[in-house]
């Protein structure tokens, strides 16, 4: 498996995390799980077999345009052989820029990219499909993703409101309840909360758990800390609070996780 991001141009560098690749050379089945991140992605089968993802205990095909919302809940996925996937990872205030929905209608499913925005997407992918390099054709997607922007530029403002306290509550000496934020900026905690839901798919209180989970990720792939450190350092009350909610997005408990069998570090915003 080989997995490389691209950084996005400065015009789109406030919506966009990265792009990344994704290329499976193996004819055998590969499983893994995707756990929340608080990023939404959107990608684009390339090459090979499609994904699939598990739904009722049993896997179905995914769409060649994939719109990947809030994953809250682990979803199990696999590539049951080779292929080449293009990917767009959005940062979660940044979603709604480009989709024109309500979020949260997107939660933990992949849907057909195709069928939320249309013929747009389709004749992207038909030219993502005949680029003749990765360069190519992160040039096309961003002209894309440009030209979606200047459409829903009503929206910025509570998109920067958003960015806003996102990245206050990313702080690590951030410890204030979300009513004295929403007050900080003249609304109701009621109103912020509305917002969240319509613009990120998540409430503040979840984006907070969220990142601190994708926090304790990557301490734990450095594999010098112990759990109690890794709490400590990530903002848990204390170890059983880090186990109970790391648990809560992946379902097993920090010991049992296997980050060498897991894509979930190359899929972390917070790396």
């Amino acid at each position: 498996m080989n997995y490389k991001e691209y950084i996005p141009s400065e015009p789109l560098a406030r919506y966009v995390k990265c792009y990344y690749v994704y290329e499976s050379g193996s004819e055998l089945i590969s499983e893994d799980k995707a756990f929340a991140t608080g990023c939404v992605e959107l990608m684009f089968n390339l090459e090979g077999v499609q994904w699939e993802t598990k739904e009722n205990n049993q896997f179905v095909v995914t769409p060649k345009t994939e719109l990947w919302g809030q994953i809250i809940q682990p979803l199990a996925f696999r590539t049951p052989g080779k292929n080449r996937m293009f990917g767009i990872r959005l940062y979660p205030y940044a979603a709604s820029v480009f989709l024109n929905e309500n979020i949260s209608l997107f939660n933990n499913k992949v849907t057909d990219l195709s069928g939320v925005i249309g013929q747009p997407v389709q004749e992207l992918h038909n030219r993502l499909l005949d680029a003749e390099s990765t360069r190519q054709q992160i040039e096309l997607v961003e002209s894309f993703l440009l030209k979606r922007v200047s459409q829903f530029t009503a929206k910025l403002e509570k998109v920067t409101l958003v960015q806003k306290v996102m990245s206050e509550m990313k702080q690590e000496s951030f410890f204030d309840n979300i009513a004295n934020v929403a007050a900080k900026y003249g609304i109701t905690s009621r109103y912020l909360q509305k917002i969240f839901i319509n613009y990120t798919g998540l409430t503040p209180k979840l984006y907070g758990k969220i990142n601190r989970f994708q926090n304790s990720l990557v301490l734990l792939a450095k594999q010098n800390s112990s759990l109690t450190s890794v709490a400590y350092e990530c903002g848990y009350f204390d170890q059983s609070h880090f186990i109970r909610e790391f648990k809560s997005f992946t379902g097993v408990a920090p010991s049992a996780f296997s980050i060498e069998h897991s894509s979930a570090i190359l899929a972390s915003p917070n790396k």
